[in-house]
């Protein structure tokens, strides 16, 4: 009877799965919706009955299952990089010439789609089954809404067809239809509820909600755009990757376009724009993506964005409203900014009450005064910005300057403006208020110092209690400090001040890292770790100097030298090494030693005596870069179990493979 329910169950699951296919991605549904009702209630009986059932794959699981107390983190595989986006043609030609110049081919194709205005997400299939589903977050690290997405009614659960990927990560974005958005709002009004803003602010509430059951209430859509970490073989080509998406049965918008030529991108910009309000969905412009992959690679990435695909945006809306004052804002990095305080208007679907007005040169260039009126741009979530000043509607009489603080606004601290920026900055760096959180929590992150309980709620706890004002006061902290503040026994008090002295044990590029000097990364750090062996050299280092080390161009070398320069920070600096931070000296290498300086690495597989972290790391610490993916100036591949399509690569381009036990063995010559 067992056997006779378990094959009831995956006949019938395959049944649902195929009028869901034909329903939402086909857009032909093949029976009436009384139909897949009563199919659904058949199945949903079925596994009530049978033990070990629904699985997670069921159909059934569209509609929620038990709620969630918190979003777990996820830490993405490969980053999820946002784009830059370009405003007019001229600066979509000079992207294209870009990537034209860095081609053999003569005219090189664009795969090319809509912008989606809803919220990024990466979804895992292993062998065909969903198994995980996570935002975008901050690129590095998102949260866990598996539940959530396995409601959306487009998106399958089990993928279909021939030559699935063991693994595949296909990223996109969940967005909500405008029909949708309006029922749900009317619905949300009658019950005596705030209506979302906008389709995109509705798609972000209904994806984090704890409960699965809300979000499989609520009319939410996924389309595929792009593939993150996969094995296996895939086309070499973006569009044709879209095409075998498909193919597994994924949802992809029928938008997406191959061509090639400056003309027909600009083209194809047009017809969007002339059909935008007749689409389903909201979009915001369209996205250009190199189409050939091998010249992606090649293209590589700059900063947080890939210098293969840009955004060209729709004109912004826009209104007029009044600049009632200008207040300065100090961000993380002690960057002071202009801060329009705006008559409240409804622009580009909120109300704006602040812009932002960048700096001071953004100001003279636009001959901003308190008291003008202004035009005010928004895009999508673009923050405002002040476009332009209505000059003929000027009152001298009512208007006043823009003066800027020679001191920091938060703690009073000298402000400097380093030749070559445009913005001005508090050098108060580590001792700054308004820079004291986040400098604390990156100090206590997984990468710089590691401080295993020290989270960024009870950081913000710590300075808001008046514990601690730098990073180098958490050395200082008691069990009895700890143990006062909410939610915080005795026993995690403990285990905190533990963590806090196995912490002192790192290295001095972690520590480095660890400072939060800007653009200096764990790259960067390890370079002049390498480079200078000790924080004293480091400290006293000239911009010229500085420049010698491998990655560190002119800009970089200022942050570093000028973030030495400063009173509070080397006195921060010098309390945490009297606190007892430490690191082994760096072993230098003999000129008749192999060194690695130069080299490029590649890590792919699992490995069974050092994690792939750890791998990268020793690497680093001699001098070789790590890279995320495999080409031709890759140096060598390091293959461990169950390596998939980096190790192929690697082998069609006559690229060295080394094992674990090889590394192993070149290490310990090292």
């Amino acid at each position: 009877m067992n056997n006779e329910i378990q094959a009831s169950i995956t006949q019938l699951s395959e049944q649902l799965e195929n009028y869901n296919y034909q329903y939402y991605v086909l857009d032909e549904p093949s029976v009436p919706d009384a139909e897949y009702d009563r199919v659904f209630q058949q199945l949903l009986k079925l596994e009530e009955v049978s033990p070990g059932h629904p699985l997670a794959n069921s159909p059934t699981q569209k509609v929620g299952g038990l709620a969630l107390s918190k979003f777990e983190q996820v830490t993405h595989q490969k980053p999820m990089l946002s784009l830059d986006n370009v405003f007019e043609a001229q600066a979509l030609k000079d992207f294209m010439k870009r990537a034209q110049d860095k081609s053999s081919t003569a005219n090189i194709a664009f795969c090319i789609e809509p912008k989606l205005d809803g919220l990024a997400a990466s979804i895992i299939y292993e062998n065909g089954l969903l198994i995980q589903a996570a935002t975008r977050g901050d690129g590095q690290t998102g949260e866990n809404v598996t539940e959530n997405v396995k409601t959306i009614k487009n998106l399958p659960l089990k993928l279909r067809g021939e030559n699935i990927p063991p693994l595949l990560e296909v990223r996109g974005e969940v967005f909500m239809l405008k029909a949708g958005f309006d029922k749900l709002n009317k619905k949300l009004s009658d019950a005596g509820e705030k209506p979302f803003v906008n389709p995109r602010n509705a798609a972000a509430g209904s994806l984090r909600q704890l409960d699965s059951k809300v979000a499989a209430s609520r009319p939410l859509g996924f389309y595929c755009y792009a593939v993150g970490v996969f094995e296996g073989e895939l086309a070499n080509s973006q569009f044709e990757r879209i095409e075998q998406l498909k193919g597994w049965g994924l949802p992809v918008s029928e938008e997406v376009k191959q061509v090639t030529g400056e003309q027909a991108c600009l083209d194809y910009y047009q017809a969007i724009g002339e059909k935008r309000p007749d689409l389903a969905y909201e979009i915001d412009g369209v996205v250009y993506k190199v189409d050939n992959i091998a010249l992606q690679e090649t293209l590589g990435f700059v900063a947080r964005a890939p210098r293969w695909a840009t955004a060209f945006k729709f004109p912004a809306e826009e209104a007029v409203t009044i600049i009632e004052n200008v207040e300065f804002q100090v961000g993380r990095t002690g960057a002071i900014t202009p801060v329009a305080k705006l008559k409240p208007v409804f622009v580009g679907g909120v109300t704006v009450s602040n812009a932002t007005l960048h700096n001071k040169d953004e100001i003279k260039r636009l001959g901003i005064l308190i008291g003008d009126e202004v035009v005010v741009r928004r895009a999508g979530d673009v923050i405002p910005q002040v476009a332009r000043v209505l000059l003929d509607k000027r009152d001298l009489q009512k208007t006043q300057p823009i003066v800027f603080p020679d001191v920091c606004p938060v703690c009073e601290s000298r402000v400097e403006r380093i030749e070559g920026e445009a913005t001005i900055r508090c050098t108060g760096g580590l001792y700054c208020g308004a820079q004291r959180k986040e400098a604390i929590k990156h100090f206590a992150s997984r990468k710089a110092l590691d401080i295993d309980g020290l989270g960024n709620k009870l950081v913000e706890l710590l300075v808001e209690h008046n514990l601690i004002a730098s990073p180098a006061q958490l050395f200082d902290l008691t069990t009895e400090q700890l143990s006062s503040l909410p939610r915080m026994g005795a026993v995690s008090a403990k285990k905190l001040i533990n963590s806090l002295q196995i912490s002192k044990k790192t290295t001095l590029a972690r520590f480095l890292y660890s400072l939060g000097i800007r653009e200096v990364g764990e790259a960067t750090a390890n370079n002049l770790a390498n480079h200078y062996q000790t924080i004293e050299a480091v400290k006293v280092a000239s911009v010229e100097n500085l420049q010698a080390v491998s990655d560190v161009g002119e800009i970089v070398a200022k942050h570093i030298y000028y973030f030495f320069r400063q009173e509070h920070n080397i006195e921060v600096v010098n309390q945490l090494l009297e606190a007892g931070i430490h690191w082994p000296e760096i072993k230098k290498v003999a000129e008749s030693e192999l060194s690695l300086t130069g080299q490029i690495f590649v890590i792919t597989g699992s490995f069974n005596v050092m994690s792939r972290s750890d791998i990268k790391t020793a690497l680093q610490d001699l001098g070789a870069k790590v890279a995320g993916s495999v080409s031709k100036k890759t140096t060598t591949v390091i293959a461990g179990e169950a390596a998939g399509s980096k190790l192929t690569k690697a082998q069609e381009l006559g690229i060295e493979i080394m094992d674990e036990e090889t590394l192993l063995n070149l290490l310990n010559k090292i």
